[in-house]
């Protein structure tokens, strides 16, 4: 097998809200398997930091900051980006928010602003990379799903809407533009220590529930996404299409 089917260099990788966390970690495993990696979010001052720690990791690095929901700034800036930095080959649709409550209490902005962030910013964005992929007839789209494109628990109804939309929604791009020598896949992550978790692995009674739902027995660690991102974004992934891959310990697949 060749090594060179998995390697990302001379490629650049757009990963949204990956000023932290997940994003933060794929970003870098992209960056480290030889794509120059473009972080983003809407922050100047945590995009500002996130570049800094690229840099001192010898990644080559740019920053964009950019609002994945307001489709008039993304049709700004993905032209820039790609006469200024140079094509995007790798699009990861990383960013998205969670808020918890129960449905017959949560209101319509709530729901909207979870599924602006969870599931229209990834058509947005892809909508916009996508023109110019096509026109290269190559390019590689990642999105971002969870174990909650599959499953329902309390309080996470909206989250749980945009995760099972945007797995329809890798399945409609591929149906699209696959024909264009373009892969659409996604990442099913499972329960994964971040900082915006930390609170939940903190409660003994949660952090409990989640070592006795995921046959692992464990969290997941951001880096342990890395792998199959870069597969996902690499040659060696060149005729997979449309799938989701659960990166989740186990979890979807148990009862």
């Amino acid at each position: 097998m060749k090594q060179s089917l998995f390697t990302l260099t001379g490629l650049r990788a757009l990963v949204t809200g990956s000023t932290q966390g997940l994003g933060f970690a794929i970003a870098q495993g992209l960056g480290e398997a030889g794509a120059a990696v473009i972080l983003n979010g809407r922050n100047q001052d945590k995009l500002d930091r996130a570049v800094s720690r690229f840099r001192d990791l010898d990644i080559t690095v740019h920053g964009v900051r950019m609002d994945v929901r307001d489709e008039e700034d993304i049709a700004k800036v993905i032209p820039e980006v790609e006469k200024n930095i140079g094509p995007i080959n790798i699009l990861v649709n990383n960013a998205g928010i969670q808020k918890r409550g129960n449905l017959e209490a949560i209101d319509k902005d709530t729901w909207q602003d979870v599924i602006d962030t969870n599931l229209t910013a990834a058509f947005l964005v892809s909508k916009h990379v996508v023109k110019q992929m096509i026109g290269r007839n190559r390019g590689k789209i990642i999105n971002i799903c969870s174990v909650m494109s599959e499953l329902g628990r309390p309080t996470t109804g909206p989250y749980t809407a945009a995760k099972g939309g945007l797995k329809m929604l890798t399945r409609a791009m591929a149906v699209e533009w696959a024909r264009y020598d373009i892969q659409i896949n996604g990442i099913g992550p499972g329960y994964f220590l971040t900082e915006m978790t930390k609170p939940l692995a903190d409660d003994e009674t949660f952090d409990n529930w989640v070592k006795g739902r995921t046959p692992a027995q464990r969290w997941g660690i951001p880096e342990e996404l890395v792998g199959t991102a870069v597969y996902l974004g690499s040659e060696a992934s060149n005729f997979v299409n449309g799938q989701i891959i659960y990166v989740d310990g186990g979890m979807t697949i148990s009862v």
